[in-house]
């Protein structure tokens, strides 16, 4: 096999890995969560920002 194939393989190889395992620990979380929602952050990402907590003033 030509190393240039050989390295086109893999690289497919690893991003299809690494979308697989991506997918699966998605799962998991929203199996755990009881809630395939996205997470709150994403939902509330944008809005105004928390007021500072008490004396962390600077």
């Amino acid at each position: 096999m030509d190393n240039g194939v050989l390295i086109f393989v893999l690289a497919i190889a690893t991003f299809a890995i690494v979308i697989a395992v991506a997918m699966w620990q998605r799962a998991r979380v929203a199996k755990l969560k009881h809630d395939p929602e996205r997470s709150a952050f994403v939902d509330n990402h944008g809005t105004a920002p928390r007021p500072n907590r008490p004396g962390t003033e600077h």
